[in-house]
């Protein structure tokens, strides 16, 4: 496949879960939530989640941001609904870790699903907050950080 026809895939997966989002709302039963915030460019995102025996249940996200907040925040509830907590931290590392510039095996990417498109975003800096903030609010959601804080 084409580098071009590539980009287009990536492209119309991120313009897809941005306008058609997963998981989108909050869940009426919950155990976990945070709310995360980029001053950079205003995007807000408030995640509820229901957590039994160290599973996740079930995931919901809502708040205001762009196309590429909404889309990660997509992609990330999809791929760590159903999986314990330990499984979805480290998903979260991996994602932050390639957001970092560090480097992981395919193997590791492929476990991303969907948000592995998002990795080719992490070349333009300013959009890096845009990308993992819902990631970090995974975090401080399953870690117990429930306050509301900036993505510094």
């Amino acid at each position: 496949m084409s580098l071009d026809k590539l980009r287009s895939l990536y492209k119309a997966v991120i313009l897809d879960h941005a306008q058609m989002p997963r998981n989108f709302g909050n869940l009426a039963v919950l155990t976990n939530e945070t709310t995360v915030y980029n001053p950079t460019c205003g995007d807000r995102i408030h995640l509820t989640i229901f957590v039994e025996n160290d599973q996740i249940k079930d995931i919901a996200f809502d708040g205001e941001g762009c196309t590429i907040s909404k889309a990660s925040a997509s992609m990330m509830t999809q791929l760590v609904k159903g999986k314990n907590i330990e499984e979805a931290l480290e998903f979260s590392k991996i994602f932050s870790d390639l957001a970092a510039g560090k480097q992981h095996k395919d193997q590791d990417l492929q476990s991303l699903g969907d948000a592995q498109v998002l990795v080719n975003i992490m070349e333009f800096p300013a959009r890096i907050k845009c990308a993992t903030l819902a990631w970090w609010g995974l975090d401080r959601a399953l870690l117990g950080k429930e306050k509301e804080e900036e993505n510094d």
